[in-house]
């Protein structure tokens, strides 16, 4: 049996620092270096998990292979390791005090008084555990939500401290991620040293800390922090701001942070194909031609509501030598500014992402329905695929009532409809069509030629449907439902006779990896490259 190792991410200062990119970044040094690393995200609030979460709050809910609504961390987890996590390997105070309180009603505390220690702090050591148990990990990287003080967060911190007192400090390591603020063009610690105080009082001390700040730190702010947090000056580690995120293992790397690591957990370097990762990040800053994507959300206020579509889309960018520039076009505006809309005549492709609840919707309708009518690139995604399909029934078949029942429940065309068995369900968390389901794909379709296969894998989140009723009426006109689910469930949907009009049920940006982009994703840039040539070729013959 292996003897897994445990590395423990907690926050200081402030939250928003960037954990979960720090996190995967060193769970992408340990992996290239031949350990067998996996990732466990604890979150202290007391939701069971972040699926009721309004995304001004949280951001992006990220779905799991098996159907889990997770933190958008396991987003970054995931496209850094290439791994594939599931509901176990996030950790809530309400999934601990549902286990502990179940437990309690069995009996199975013989009649103790459950307290935090030792009942819930056993509990959240025993979960961690399980993780690396399951998963076989040499190496398992446990971030901590939230900042050092927070009161919700006491419990993991001590069930941590416990940990680290039982296993040895070989085996368990500690992490602390800061702000290094710059005031007056000075680096500033006072946050870090009362964050590392505020850790400390709590029984840990931080063999590592990790600086996140505007520019590189400078020698003088990492002695006084070395001195003043009782760290070793070269475990005092610069994450300074980079123009994008997959330079940032590259940055901890050259600071020596993968030897500092192994040095501290008592480990020996396998071998080291960190070369691949440099190479790739090399290749991005070498691109000079950019495409630029209108997405049109709601939620555009909060780019994180959409970060796994903006990184996917700059992984189909990175494979056609190109970066991309988003535009954010708020579909509420739209609505009712007419100049507004004429803005996505000047980008090269239109996405319309997922959502819920009626406001902005017919703003999407209007960018939907420009899109196809001016022939340029469209892509939809799980909302955005049943829009295209109330925008096509409305304003081709002419159904000026059609609608999704979600919008108008009422309406006489619902070609949008709650799934059957949605309506039996009573409870709105982790009810939906949730995780990876099996589509079957048209041969002789754009989305045959895109994937290359019969068959593909989407994630899903998602109650309501295209109503299998309208779809032969669809079809006749022209819009095509190319891949269909194994329960026969339309699944992606293509317009005959445009440049690029695709969208799907699922969610495609779920899929996507920075060395290993989605294969949908890179069809639409494709798409949206040719016609900015077009447009470039056009104003020239002009002249």
């Amino acid at each position: 049996m292996i003897s897994t190792k445990f590395i423990i991410i907690t926050g200081g200062v402030l939250s928003g620092l960037g954990k979960g990119v720090t996190t995967a970044s060193i769970g992408l040094i340990l992996k290239s270096r031949g350990f067998k690393v996996s990732v466990c995200k604890i979150d202290p609030y007391l939701n069971v998990d972040p699926g009721l979460m309004n995304p001004y709050q949280h951001g992006e809910i990220w779905i799991t292979k098996d159907g889990y609504e997770a933190d958008l961390d396991f987003g970054h987890y995931e496209r850094f390791l290439d791994i594939a996590l599931t509901n176990k390997h996030n950790i809530t105070t309400g999934k601990i005090f549902l286990s502990v309180l179940e437990k309690e009603r069995k009996g199975y505390y013989l009649g103790q008084t459950v307290q935090i220690i030792p009942h819930v702090t056993d509990e959240i050591k025993s979960q961690i555990k399980n993780i690396a148990k399951m998963d076989n990990a040499e190496i398992l990287l446990v971030e901590i939500g939230g900042t050092v003080g927070d009161i919700e967060g006491m419990p993991f911190l001590e069930a941590v401290r416990q940990l680290r007192l039982e296993l040895g400090e070989k085996n368990v390591i500690f992490i602390h991620v800061t702000l290094v603020p710059i005031i007056r063009g000075e680096q500033k610690t006072k946050p870090t040293q009362h964050s590392v105080k505020e850790l400390r009082s709590l029984g840990i001390q931080p063999d590592i800390i990790i600086c996140r700040c505007q520019e590189e730190l400078k020698d003088e702010t990492k002695e006084k922090i070395s001195l003043y947090c009782n760290v070793d000056k070269d475990a005092v580690i610069s994450n300074h701001d980079v123009e994008d995120i997959y330079e940032v293992p590259i940055i901890l790397e050259r600071q020596n942070l993968g030897r500092i690591l192994l040095d501290k957990l008592g480990l020996k370097e396998r071998y080291n194909k960190f070369d691949e990762w440099i190479k790739f990040v090399e290749k991005i800053k070498r691109i000079k031609d950019y495409v630029e994507i209108a997405i049109v959300g709601k939620y555009t206020k909060v780019v994180d509501s959409y970060i796994s579509i903006v990184e996917a889309l700059k992984h189909a960018g990175y494979k056609l030598n190109h970066k991309v520039k988003i535009r954010w076009i708020n579909s509420e505006r739209l609505e009712y500014d007419e100049n507004y809309l004429k803005e996505l005549m000047e980008v090269d492709g239109i996405l319309v992402p997922g959502g819920f609840g009626k406001r902005g919707i017919e703003g999407k309708i209007k960018a939907i329905e420009f899109a196809r009518e001016n022939n340029i690139p469209f892509l939809g995604i799980c909302l955005g695929f049943q829009l295209a399909v109330v925008e096509f029934a409305r304003n081709v078949l002419k159904l000026k009532d059609a609608n999704s029942t979600e919008f108008n429940p009422n309406t006489k065309h619902p070609v949008v409809d709650l799934m059957p068995e949605q309506k039996r369900i009573k409870q709105l968390g982790a009810s939906m069509r949730l995780g990876e389901k099996m589509i079957k794909i048209k041969k002789d379709t754009l989305a045959y030629r895109i994937y290359g296969s019969e068959i593909t894998f989407g994630r899903h989140r998602h109650r309501y449907e295209v109503n299998p009723k309208y779809i032969n009426t669809l079809e006749s006109k022209g819009l095509i439902f190319s891949g269909i689910s194994e329960d026969s469930r339309a699944e992606i949907l293509e317009l005959k006779g445009h440049r690029f009009f695709v969208a799907t049920q699922y969610h495609i940006e779920f899929s996507s990896k920075p060395l290993k982009p989605e294969p949908v994703f890179v069809s639409f840039l494709k798409a949206c490259i040719d016609y900015k040539k077009e447009k470039r070729n056009a104003i020239k013959n002009k002249k």
